[in-house]
């Protein structure tokens, strides 16, 4: 088993994000490039202690930035998670972002 706390690294914090918390009982995580739909759904169930109901993932492609004046640079790739939990469980640490 993989470690929860690799697989997941951030909680996401956006007005989107707040919307489908309160709409459809749903938490947005940043996540392990290489982490699977089983992975995520094991690591959030071991580290919080809720019933997952259903994993969405998506990759973020980088995007083209400046590095100074003419240098061109990119930011990185990386992969993001929606996490729909079970009815009436929520994630108590999180409840007063």
């Amino acid at each position: 088993m993989k470690n929860p706390r690799k697989i997941l690294k951030t909680l996401l914090i956006s007005e989107k994000s707040l919307i489908s918390r309160e709409t459809n009982n749903s938490y947005v995580f940043e996540v392990d490039k290489h982490a699977n739909k089983i992975d995520i759904r094991s690591a959030v169930e071991n580290l919080y202690n809720v019933k997952v109901d259903k994993v969405t993932t998506m990759n973020n492609p980088g995007k083209e930035r400046r590095l100074g004046r003419y240098r061109p640079g990119r930011t990185p790739t990386w992969k993001k998670a929606i996490v729909k939990l079970a009815k009436n469980e929520t994630i108590s640490e999180f409840e007063n972002l």
